[in-house]
């Protein structure tokens, strides 16, 4: 299953994978005993062909922001290898919802009435942004059900893009995904620019803390001043 992932991968992100999946080698062996013991009982999102896809739109170098989330959607048909991201006829998650709704009020240029239908994010990927999970795979129905699969693996690329890139915007929303930044050590976080917020799930969002953090623009001035492309927030 990981092995044809990876294999299928277009960028220039291919030998990061295989390097690290080398470091991993046990979630190969793990997944295919989860397919074995649920088989015909639950699935594991996303398809294989899709679990790696957030790595597909842009090569290292074109790689602007990351936007880090916690595991897939566990729910079929709605994960797709992409962070907060749902495909195109999916009903767009209560999360999602939220996302837009801080694009909105965050950036002049948008209105209510631009707010897309479809949950599907892939214009953003296109644009340069890393829409990264902290685990590559799920059971249905189980939320967190492989993050013991996959402990260690995100922050081995995390740390590889830290070290060997730089100027780089991590959006960090929720506990789980600032907890990843606790291991990095400070010389490298200087290198990046690093935005931090609650999660937009309901249940955080409407705490202080998510409504009104204004990471959108913020990124988009922090592009600017470097001399890159801004993100078209909203298709």
């Amino acid at each position: 299953m990981i092995s044809s992932a990876i294999e299928s991968i277009k960028t220039d992100w291919k030998p990061l994978l295989e390097t690290t999946i080398q470091e991993f080698p046990n979630i190969e062996t793990l997944l295919s005993e989860e397919q074995e013991n649920f088989e015909g009982l639950a699935e594991i999102y996303p398809i294989p062909e899709n679990i790696f896809n957030c790595f597909n739109y842009f090569n290292k170098k074109d790689l602007k922001i990351i936007i880090l989330g916690q595991d897939p959607y566990h729910q079929p048909n709605q994960a797709h290898g992409l962070s907060f991201s749902v495909s195109k006829e999916v009903k767009v998650p209560p999360s999602l919802k939220n996302i837009f709704k801080e694009i909105i009020s965050d950036i002049p240029e948008y209105n209510s009435k631009d707010i897309p239908n479809s949950g599907n994010l892939q214009y953003l990927a296109e644009q340069g942004i890393l829409l990264l999970n902290n685990t590559f795979t799920v059971r249905q129905s189980s939320p967190n059900s492989h993050l013991k699969i996959w402990k260690g693996f995100c922050d081995y690329i995390i740390n590889d893009i830290m070290v060997n890139q730089t100027n780089i915007i991590f959006m960090l929303w929720g506990g789980n995904a600032k907890k990843i930044m606790d291991k990095i050590p400070k010389e490298l976080l200087e290198k990046h620019h690093i935005l931090k917020a609650n999660h937009p799930s309901p249940l955080s969002a409407n705490r202080s803390g998510w409504f009104g953090c204004k990471h959108f623009s913020k990124a988009n001035e922090l592009l600017k001043e470097m001399g890159k492309t801004e993100i078209k927030w909203l298709k």
